[in-house]
């Protein structure tokens, strides 16, 4: 989860966690491959690792922008070593350029590529892959879905703008405005062309919480949408008396959908499923079951206040 920054907080703070998200992405030496955790990173979180720094003054005057190279020189040194060796090195520029009193560095090299990404990542020329929930401002029929896009930030009003792949001869799609709590780094290295090997299937019972693949037709790429595993018609739902865990169908429930309508569930075998579905009613594919109470949560910000047909 990524929380929304406060509004007092100063300028510098939006960059720092800037930084330290794509300093995180590098690491994985992939812009694709974001931090596994779905949560993301907030100044406070920032500032709590950055114990040695005890105090910052008035890092921005009022009127004045402010950016992250204000930060004090042993701030940024804290930034500094909690990268590895073979992404620290060419500093000495970044720092002669920014402020010409300070001491140039000694070791150039790892830290110029990482700045180069920075720079580009708050100019907003730099789009890299995330997912969105609710894409296209919460249009009705994406409600409760997390769909793969390209970002690029707007330092102007600390959001992002969505680049969705093309749906099949569907044109790419744009959204702008989007908040950092919408925003999530991909849980699987799943492409979103590609079926999701479901490995928890045996462990699904009723009451558990999931994300299952599907898409309108095969031409589109995959969503991400949310349910929770539901009751056989036989069962009395009582729970000593359950035994759905132990038959092969699965019961998948969409409750932001009313009783009756053809989203709301969808049967599928707990020994054979595979990539199910027709042109209809579009495809569904594979699962993931929500193992972390604050995915479940995340997942609950966004029920509609209205139930879906």
């Amino acid at each position: 989860m990524l929380f929304p920054l406060s509004l007092t907080l100063p300028k510098w703070a939006h960059e720092l966690m800037l930084l330290i998200f794509l300093l995180v992405q590098e690491l994985a030496h992939s812009l694709w491959h974001w931090v596994r955790s779905p949560l993301g990173f907030s100044p406070a979180a920032v500032c709590a690792k950055m114990r040695c720094v005890q105090r910052v003054e008035n890092v921005a005057e009022v009127g004045v922008e402010s950016s992250i190279l204000d930060l004090p020189e042993l701030a940024l040194e804290c930034v500094l070593e909690k990268l590895p060796q073979l992404l620290c090195a060419a500093w000495q520029p970044l720092l002669d350029s920014s402020s010409s009193d300070r001491p140039a560095a000694t070791n150039p090299s790892p830290i110029d590529s990482i700045m180069f990404w920075y720079l580009a990542l708050e100019s907003g020329k730099l789009w890299f892959p995330a997912q969105v929930y609710n894409r296209e401002n919460g249009h009705v029929g994406f409600v409760l879905s997390c769909y793969d896009a390209q970002l690029s930030y707007d330092r102007q009003t600390d959001t992002f703008y969505a680049r969705y792949p093309p749906h099949g001869r569907k044109p790419v799609k744009m959204e702008e405005g989007i908040e950092w709590s919408r925003i999530r780094a991909s849980p699987v290295d799943t492409s979103p062309h590609d079926l999701h090997v479901s490995d928890c299937l045996n462990d699904l019972r009723p009451g558990d919480h999931f994300e299952i693949q599907w898409r309108k037709s095969k031409e589109f790429p995959y969503g991400w949408w949310y349910g929770v595993v539901g009751h056989l018609e036989s069962c009395d739902e009582r729970e000593h008396h359950c035994c759905c865990h132990k038959d092969d169908t699965i019961i998948l429930e969409f409750k932001q959908y009313a009783p009756g309508s053809k989203w709301r569930k969808k049967d599928i075998s707990r020994k054979s499923h595979r990539e199910k579905g027709e042109e209809t009613d579009g495809f569904y594919g594979g699962i993931r079951k929500l193992q972390r109470k604050d995915e479940i949560s995340i997942w609950k910000r966004f029920w509609p206040c209205e139930v879906l047909e």
